[in-house]
């Protein structure tokens, strides 16, 4: 397992499984958010089977499949929230840690510029940069 640091509250990793709970635990994320859909894994490493694992150590879990087709805004609001009403650190996993960057990118669009934006992820190892256009677009709104 992976964890890379997005914000001091932030996180981002590829897929996880029921044995990384005690690390993450340890290192301090109280939320962990699933980003992965079900149908790209197999049953040991399906959100039931993570959240499990997760509320029995105490910590807890939100799932929000996303796909590019529902990275809606609807869904990019629906993640912020979950982040900002975390007590703690947060921790968000997909197959590679993409598509968390990209929907709390995008959520942040209104928030932060683009540059701040991208130089974030970019420096946990994500190249964004492909989304400028659309983030720029986004703070304008």
């Amino acid at each position: 397992m992976e964890i890379r640091q997005i914000t001091p509250k932030y996180h981002v990793s590829p897929q996880i499984s029921a044995e990384d709970v005690p690390a993450l635990k340890e290192a301090g994320i109280t939320t962990v958010i699933c980003n992965r859909p079900d149908g790209e894994v197999g049953p040991s490493h399906q959100a039931a089977a993570i959240e499990a694992a997760v509320t029995a150590a105490g910590l807890q879990f939100k799932a929000l499949p996303l796909t590019h087709q529902t990275m809606t805004p609807e869904n990019i609001a629906r993640h912020a929230g979950f982040v900002d009403g975390a007590e703690g650190l947060v921790l968000a996993y997909c197959a590679s840690g993409t598509r968390s960057s990209v929907v709390w990118a995008l959520g942040q669009a209104d928030k932060q510029d683009a540059d701040t934006i991208l130089h974030a992820v970019s420096a946990a190892g994500y190249d964004l940069e492909g989304l400028r256009p659309t983030l720029e677009n986004l703070s304008k709104r």
